[in-house]
């Protein structure tokens, strides 16, 4: 599936001092720490394989008998959630934004996803016996200085322990919901801070930076999600997405999936936020609520291959936001926006322009 790599042209351009902001916008000096790079960066993975697994997987096996299955593409189901997060993470690292991150476990199923270092193997034990906290470290790879956090991986739903029970490759055979099953490891450059000390207080993010990492997990997780669920699976005519998807025990529109997992996002992370937004909403409370929207809207439609950025201030707290454009990149995109009462606008095409994606980071955190 053809995918908008916006983040790669903005991360080339920032890197070579050659992206400035619209004339409106201000560019920003704040940074962001490592460790709250990471945690929003997790936050995102998380929110999304939730509502993957909760909304998809495990309501759609029990309301439409339509499982989860490790051979997915021959026998047309539904991706494991361990699979969804693979296919998302290689669609991020095939972008080289720099970001990486992927499943590993003391009782893997897959040997590929042993800890490959004995960093590795400390950061998945402290994870199981105190899961509350990520094991953080900073270390050189190739030359680069890169910020490392591993975070506990539950058992998010009851299917995901059952899975791994009774797998003939599984090595430990009695997990239960909840339990740490393994660890999310995630892995970015970072920068010198000027005036920081301690070992992690002498590196930083940029928030531009921070913001497309942020945006290329939701591009990656919708890509899967629409290319090899809705689609494959709609093409196959062996379930449908439809918006009425609770009532219909169907499945979520690309739209509505990333509109859940930002529900999730406000209520997991307060402060960190994303949404969809466009000049022609099917729902009224999807258009632009103020000028920073509204502008940035009409300038991504103009320029899709740069975000519309700039710094706000929201009560007593500061904000990075970017505005990146929402591509219609699947058929199924276009065909509802143009097929719907709703809709002001009916004339879109394959790879337009049909709205934006707000990320909104809050800055001065440490």
């Amino acid at each position: 599936m053809r995918t908008f790599p916006v983040f790669i042209f903005t991360l080339a351009l920032l890197s070579a001092g050659l992206l400035s902001p619209h004339p409106a916008q201000s560019q920003t000096r704040a940074q962001i720490s490592p460790s709250v790079a990471a945690d929003y960066i997790h936050a995102v993975i998380e929110a999304d394989r939730t509502i993957y697994s909760e909304f998809i997987v495990e309501r759609l096996a029990q309301a439409a008998n339509l499982p989860a299955t490790e051979t997915w593409k021959q026998d047309n189901t539904l991706l494991l959630p361990a699979q969804f997060l693979l296919n998302a993470s290689r669609h991020v690292e095939k972008n080289k934004s720099g970001l990486r991150y992927r499943l590993m476990s003391l009782w893997p199923i897959n040997p590929q996803n042993r800890p490959a270092t004995e960093k590795e193997k400390s950061g998945l034990k402290q994870v199981a016996q105190n899961p509350d906290q990520p094991f953080v470290w900073i270390g050189k790879y190739n030359g680069k200085t890169r910020f490392n956090a591993i975070y506990p991986d539950r058992a998010v739903t009851r299917s995901c322990a059952e899975c791994h029970n009774v797998h003939p490759e599984s090595p430990r055979k009695n997990f239960s919901k909840g339990d740490v099953m393994g660890g999310i490891h995630i892995s970015f450059p970072v920068q010198k801070r000027t005036g920081g000390s301690g070992q992690e207080k002498k590196f930083s993010v940029a928030p531009e930076v921070v913001a497309d990492y942020v945006h290329a997990i939701l591009d990656a997780d919708r890509s899967v999600y629409a290319g090899s669920v809705v689609n494959r699976l709609q093409k196959k005519k062996v379930i449908y997405a439809t918006e009425n998807w609770w009532e219909e025990n169907t499945l979520l529109l690309p739209a509505q999936f990333l509109l859940n997992a930002s529900e999730l996002i406000r209520h997991r992370k307060p402060g960190l936020d994303f949404k969809l937004i466009s000049l022609w909403p099917i729902n009224p409370h999807n258009g632009a609520a103020n000028e920073f929207e509204s502008t940035g809207l009409k300038a991504v439609a103009s320029q899709p291959l740069r975000p519309y950025i700039s710094k706000t201030r929201i009560g007593n707290r500061d904000y990075f936001q970017a505005l990146y454009p929402d591509i219609a990149n699947t058929p199924a995109c276009v065909t509802c926006h143009n097929g719907h009462a709703e809709s002001p606008r009916h004339d879109f095409k394959l790879f337009d322009v049909i709205g934006g994606i707000v990320v909104s980071l809050p800055l001065g955190q440490d």
